[in-house]
């Protein structure tokens, strides 16, 4: 077998031997950099690693490629660690608002009921329309309207 012929066997050989190091590298490093039990730490220190060894691969293990892949390995773990207490921090926030909305409806909901509760079925309750004329207060025009003056009883005086 001629040299060229094995040496190109070999390199082709190299390239599929560092292809399956690169998905394995990558699946590990996915399956730590996702899970919620990993520290800050161990995600930055994996991924360091496989940033190391994927400089030193690609760079045939220049010092200054491994030192560069692990910086940007530890660098990438800072940004996602970064990124997802962002998001951690919206999503409570969202969450917080949401809660806030939902206990004045439901605040508002039983106060209309606890005065229809007062009110009962029986008429004791009336609206009477008061019309308002276009007023001028403080150099402030105020258009004509007409408001509803809620009177409750059952309309007969006390005096």
């Amino acid at each position: 077998m001629p040299r060229s012929v094995w040496k190109l066997k070999t390199i082709k050989l190299m390239k599929k031997l560092f292809l399956t190091q690169f998905i394995l590298l990558a699946a590990v490093v996915s399956l730590f950099s996702g899970c919620a039990a990993v520290t800050r730490t161990a995600t930055d220190v994996g991924l360091g690693a496989g940033g190391a060894a994927l400089g030193g691969e690609l760079a045939h293990n220049n010092p200054y490629a491994i030192v560069g892949g692990a910086a940007g390995g530890a660098l990438l773990g800072e940004t996602l660690h970064y990124a997802n207490g962002k998001l951690n921090d919206q999503s409570y926030q969202t969450g917080y608002d949401k809660g806030r909305s939902d206990a004045v409806k439901q605040q508002y909901w039983l106060y209309v009921s606890m005065q229809q509760a007062r009110a009962g079925d029986d008429g004791r309750v009336r609206l009477y329309p008061v019309h308002l004329p276009e007023q001028v207060i403080d150099g402030v025009i105020f258009q004509p309207t007409t408001q509803f003056l809620r009177i409750e009883g059952d309309g007969t005086s006390t005096h």
